[in-house]
């Protein structure tokens, strides 16, 4: 997972995969068949790992409008390593766009429960008053959805941990009712 994550689909090749495993390339085809189908399930193990971490965040203990800002800032790592990595996620979308039907299949399944989440602490948000009640609920969470890319977009070109914070809560900011 970390050299596709690190280097991407097309620039990792099968050496850089037996050598990081620590497997020849023969196992590497016993055991998963190809490339592509390794990269999809380092790709589902990634989501599986990440989307748990953003759902924990989202929905925390806190506030609708504190959980919001906790995923967003949650984002940006903390070593220059990895967040200068961005996304496996969004690297995938990057290098693959809708191409690939069983990645797009991937994405949607890990997608979906965070932004039905999202949508929750919205209506959330507006009820005890915190969240904008002019706001639509699901047009928000798209706009939290756009902006998580933007961070991870914006911190694969290496952005700085500072700057991507204030962009998280700015963005979380924009929700606050007035």
């Amino acid at each position: 997972m970390q050299v596709f994550w690190a280097k991407g689909f097309a620039a990792t090749s099968t050496e850089d995969l037996v050598e990081a495993m620590g497997i020849g390339r023969q196992s590497l085809y016993n055991a998963f068949g190809d490339k592509q189908q390794l990269y999809r399930e380092a790709l589902a193990a990634y989501q599986q790992n990440t989307m748990a971490g953003h759902l924990a965040r989202l929905g925390g203990p806190t506030s609708p409008l504190t959980g919001i800002r906790d995923l967003l800032t949650g984002l940006v790592a903390g070593s220059d390593r990895e967040r200068k990595m961005g996304c496996m996620g969004v690297g995938s979308v990057a290098e693959f766009g809708t191409t690939d039907p069983e990645l797009c299949r991937l994405r949607t399944k890990a997608g979906a429960p965070l932004r039905t989440r999202l949508i929750q602490r919205m209506r959330e948000g507006q009820v005890n008053g915190e969240i904008d009640p002019a706001l639509d609920p699901e047009e928000a969470a798209g706009f939290i959805q756009m902006t998580m890319t933007g961070i991870q977009l914006a911190a694969r070109g290496g952005a700085g941990a500072e700057d991507l914070r204030r962009m998280a809560r700015f963005a979380a900011n924009r929700l606050k009712a007035r």
